[in-house]
């Protein structure tokens, strides 16, 4: 793999972590999300799933200190756990009819204090989000640097 597929895979799994905030946000401006399209678990997202297989790669780069994929690691969950919140204010386990559960939409009513409740959530994941592209960013500079060869050696 060449230094371009590196980041070009670095930028796709930053962009799916931007479209999963997104549609938290959808979430919480009241537009029926299916609850499987945001997942809680952060190897499962698309950038968890690159971070666990690609991305432990760049933990080889001499100029990527172990600290910073740390960081990422640790906001990548943060984010995931904030979420979780938000999931449990959304959708519950309620009878719900058969064309929502064929379809994965099982949003309850939720009150205007959960609805708070839940922007303050999400309010959070934009704080960690911002975090988080920050130190993407700063992972694709130190990618950059990299010469080609040495990214080529390492994969």
């Amino acid at each position: 793999m060449k230094k371009e597929d590196v980041l070009n895979h670095l930028r796709a799994a930053k962009s799916a972590h931007i479209k999963w905030v997104q549609k938290a946000k959808l979430l919480i401006n009241g537009v029926d999300i299916k609850k499987s399209s945001i997942p809680i678990d952060a190897t499962e997202c698309n950038f968890g799933k690159w971070f666990y297989s690609d991305g432990q790669i760049l933990n080889a780069l001499s100029n990527n200190p172990l600290e910073c994929m740390q960081s990422i690691e640790k906001l990548h969950f943060d984010l995931h756990d904030t979420y979780l919140k938000i999931f449990n204010v959304y959708f519950s386990e309620e009878k719900s009819g058969f064309f929502a559960k064929l379809f994965g939409f099982n949003k309850k009513k939720i009150s205007d204090a959960e609805h708070t409740l839940a922007k303050g959530y999400y309010d959070e994941i934009e704080n960690i989000s911002k975090t988080l592209v920050d130190e993407i960013n700063r992972l694709e500079r130190r990618l950059l640097a990299v010469s080609d060869e040495k990214i080529e050696a390492l994969i």
